[in-house]
């Protein structure tokens, strides 16, 4: 019965923006962020019932992911300029309080609680505290860019949680992270149409460019190090064998997964087996409650996600659904390199450990930023630059110098 719990929240919280939307007053509307939402998670409750090979389990997980995703972007639209400062200033704010608390139990073992290795700081495992310190590492890493003149304790914030990551042995969290700002930086001008130093005005300021410089020389001169450093990170301390690369480590760690992923594809290219389900589907455990029998958990690990949309719900959805993630970058894009940043950051976190359709723990909290960063063009504060205030007017991102 407790796995019910988490319902009656997100059944909460979608009534409570639903009663704020302006229903009961007759103005009530539907923006295209939310319609396009509710349009995917239509089609993937349609798909669940004619295809899956679970359908109650589809069902459950589609209707479960659609009110999450159209709550969450209801609520972000919903917000007042100072409103979604003030909430954006508390996530992460949170997530720095996660990282200066779990600070001094580098030193103990209780940091390395789940595997003695990886540090988990005050979180129950490294797999769940490195995605979340890189998603708090790509805000403070992108904000190098999108601030004129970024602060000292943001640059230390930046470099502090690369470090936690690569201590957490979470590979995907530190290769999503650093990629995730690299892709931003390259792709914002392109996606959002704008010059490259108005979207990255921190190009001007002498303090990045004596960052990078600083950190080019230590990366030259200490190369050796690091390359050692690099490879322990890559084999978890060595218990993943003696690797060669990148693709080597991740075709270790996920292949398996991938090639029964694959097998299901070449079977239902265009059909999938099913939203949410196993890629063996006669081995997964179903809890269902003890009154209806209707299920209310179904876990299922899936390392890909761009596999995994392809083997549950077939090629042609499967293009539906990256169009809306090419949207989603768009958005992020325009708003600027920051949300971007944390939009691409969380996708590629999907590399590793497919947690975008299930919103819970890391997954809700990628989600929660996801929606932050496509609804942030929409509403552009006033004393905001990427969502994170300045102290300073800013003028709207859509309006002429």
């Amino acid at each position: 019965m407790a796995s019910i719990g988490r319902y009656v929240v997100i059944l909460g919280a979608t009534l409570s923006v639903f009663l704020r939307s302006g229903i009961i007053s007759g103005s009530f509307g539907v923006s295209r962020p939310v319609a396009a939402v509710c349009g995917l998670g239509l089609l993937f409750i349609l798909h669940s019932i004619f295809f899956s090979t679970i359908p109650d389990v589809s069902l459950l997980k589609a209707i479960l992911w659609t009110l999450v995703l159209a709550t969450l972007m209801s609520a972000w639209e919903g917000l007042s300029n100072e409103e979604r400062e003030r909430v954006v200033n508390q996530i992460f704010g949170g997530l720095i309080a996660i990282m200066l608390i779990s600070l001094p139990l580098l030193v103990s073992p209780l940091g390395y609680l789940r595997n003695a290795t990886g540090f988990q700081g005050i979180l129950n495992h490294p797999q769940a505290f490195g995605p979340t310190i890189a998603l708090l590492g790509t805000w403070a890493a992108s904000q190098l860019f999108a601030q004129a003149r970024p602060s000292w304790s943001i640059i230390g914030l930046a470099g502090a949680a690369l470090v936690l990551v690569v201590l957490s042995e979470a590979r995907t969290a530190g290769l999503a992270m650093v990629l995730g700002v690299c892709v931003a930086i390259v792709s914002a001008p392109i996606l959002s149409g704008r010059p490259l130093r108005g979207v990255m005005p921190g190009l001007r300021s002498q303090r990045v460019w004596v960052v990078l410089g600083a950190v080019l020389f230590v990366a030259v001169a200490f190369a050796p190090r690091l390359s050692g450093v690099v490879e322990h990170y890559l084999s978890k301390s060595g218990r993943a064998g003696e690797l060669q690369s990148v693709l080597e480590a991740y075709d270790r760690s996920r292949g398996g997964l991938m090639d029964e992923m694959w097998r299901n594809v070449t079977l239902h290219p265009f059909t999938g087996i099913g939203f949410g389900i196993a890629s063996a589907p006669h081995e997964m455990q179903v809890e269902r409650d003890p009154i209806l029998g209707l299920p209310v958990s179904a876990s299922i690990e899936k390392g890909v996600l761009p596999l995994a949309i392809l083997e549950e719900l077939g090629i042609i959805i499967a293009a539906v659904v990256g169009l809306w993630f090419f949207g989603l970058l768009r958005h992020g894009a325009r708003a600027g390199v920051t949300p971007l940043a944390i939009t691409a950051t969380a996708l590629l976190l999907n590399m590793g450990e497919s947690t975008f359709f299930s919103p819970g723990g890391v997954g809700l909290l990628s989600l929660v930023l996801i929606c932050w960063a496509a609804t942030s063009e929409r509403r552009p504060s006033r004393r905001c630059i990427d969502g994170v205030a300045v102290g300073k007017h800013v003028p709207a991102r859509n309006s002429e110098p």
